[in-house]
């Protein structure tokens, strides 16, 4: 049950927008960093999803843009058998960020889904938009042009929120293959948390509107199969959704959020910081944090990331930025939770004659490193076994770490700035990697010593809890 927020810019203390969330896949998480590049006139991309997916359909090849973006993003290995790597999250060079987010179709679309299905799957639309996107609405008409081109291969329903400096859209992909999708744009002055991703109302008798974008059967389809009566209110989420509306966790943040949009001081970093971490919405199942504040014009270098390798209560967010010239090993993708890494070789090299050789996904010089999500998966394991102990001294920690790094950032920011005017580019690439890497490495270390001193404080005070523990009621988000 991924999460994502957009806080309008017309929220927030500095007068930016911000694109916050993270992934809720049961699988490995990894930063990478993906470098613009320039494509074959003939090249093409495969996308899909294999008959071993949960909903099964065919991988096929569509053609690939003549160039593509640099940007960073989240990757991880597995969900409902979808072909891996996947991409949950990231930025571009063009001030576009995207964030992945389920979103249940309603039953009849599930069923009707065809067992061939081929199209690109919702990871290779967050992909594409990544790629391509110069705006967010351009990353929705990429999205719309993809499944009116070639399909799309779902696993029951999908969403994506799409953002840039002056606004978003959450566009919703239904199950069923065929080519149901609709989108809604927000504002300056919205508020829209997706957990999972929804669209309510939408104003199909005024075709003049332009906040919301639709296929041209999105209506009719609907009243041939009598989900929709000509002249009622089109509500989406009734129609071709879970019918469930914004749910009760939804409610709440947005509710916590516009309320802290009121103050005169509106949102600050450290609220939308905040609203990734709170524990009524984040658990041991977030793979990640991310912060993505939505900039305009600047040096592309100088955009950036706040991440954590691990759901946030266990992780200070960091800032990444775009112009670094490779990421932390640290934080790459190890064989921790990646799907399938336990049947591989590390090292081909060490293969026996003669035996079949299956490459691993991780190079033996990166898996010879630490892994930031370990690391962070035993912490927040340690924090949540007494987290009315130990969890308020972690947040604190983190805060102080946070307010520490949002003023050195904009200090690097600022350094690298004058480096690039300066026509010193590569100078400015050196620094803000040495700073990026520097701070993810020190987040490592507060981590793992912060783990250690837990232990030692747990095996004393409390014991381990080794016998299973009978899972509390869940929440009604």
């Amino acid at each position: 049950m991924s999460y994502g927020l957009y806080i309008g810019r017309n929220h927030t203390a500095d007068g930016i927008a911000y694109l916050a969330g993270y992934g809720d896949e049961p699988s490995s998480h990894w930063l990478e960093l993906v470098p613009r590049c320039r494509h074959a006139a003939d090249a093409r991309i495969a996308v899909g999803v294999t008959p071993q997916a949960d909903l099964p359909g065919q991988m096929s090849e569509i053609p690939q843009v003549p160039e593509t973006a640099r940007h960073l993003r989240v990757s991880y290995s597995y969900y409902k058998g979808v072909p891996a790597p996947l991409t949950n999250g990231g930025l571009n060079e063009h001030g576009v960020a995207v964030r992945d987010i389920w979103s249940s179709s309603r039953a009849e679309l599930v069923a009707m889904t065809p067992s061939d299905q081929t199209g690109p799957n919702y990871s290779d639309l967050a992909r594409f938009v990544l790629e391509r996107a110069h705006t967010a609405r351009e990353g929705v008409e990429i999205i719309a042009d993809l499944i009116a081109r070639h399909g799309y291969a779902d696993y029951g329903g999908n969403s994506h929120l799409i953002a840039d400096a002056d606004e978003a859209w959450v566009v919703i992909e239904f199950s069923g293959g065929q080519g149901l999708w609709v989108a809604e744009r927000l504002g300056p002055d919205a508020i829209r948390a997706s957990r999972p991703g929804y669209v309510g109302q939408v104003p199909v008798e005024d075709p003049a509107q332009t906040d919301f974008l639709y296929p041209p059967h999105f209506v009719s389809f609907a009243q041939e199969h009598g989900w929709h009566r000509p002249g009622a209110p089109f509500d989406a989420n009734a129609v071709y959704g879970d019918g469930k509306g914004r749910w009760p966790g939804v409610q709440w943040i947005e509710e916590e959020m516009t309320a802290r949009a009121a103050r005169p001081e509106k949102i600050g970093l450290a609220d939308i910081f905040w609203a990734v971490r709170t524990e009524r919405l984040t658990g041991d199942t977030a793979g990640y944090g991310q912060v993505v504040p939505l900039l305009g014009v600047i040096p592309e270098a100088l955009r950036l990331i706040w991440h954590t390798q691990v759901g946030a209560v266990a992780a200070p967010f960091v800032p990444v930025f775009l112009g670094i010239e490779t990421v932390a090993e640290e934080y790459r993708q190890h064989r921790y939770l990646s799907d399938g890494e336990a049947s591989r070789f590390l090292d081909t090299r060490h293969a026996e004659k003669g035996r079949p050789e299956t490459l691993s996904a991780v190079p033996q010089g990166t898996e010879s490193t630490r892994s930031a999500s370990l690391a962070g998966k035993r912490l927040l394991n340690l924090l949540f076994q007494h987290h009315e102990a130990f969890l308020p001294e972690a947040l604190t920690l983190w805060q102080a770490m946070e307010e520490m790094l949002a003023v050195e950032h904009a200090r690097i920011a600022r350094s690298a700035a004058v480096l690039i005017e300066a026509g010193e580019p590569n100078l400015a690439a050196h620094l803000l990697t040495y700073f990026t890497n520097t701070e993810l490495r020190r987040a490592l270390d507060t981590m793992e010593q912060l783990a250690q001193a837990l232990e030692t404080r747990t095996r004393y005070l409390f014991g381990f809890r080794t016998e299973p523990v009978p899972r509390a009621p869940a929440q009604v988000w």
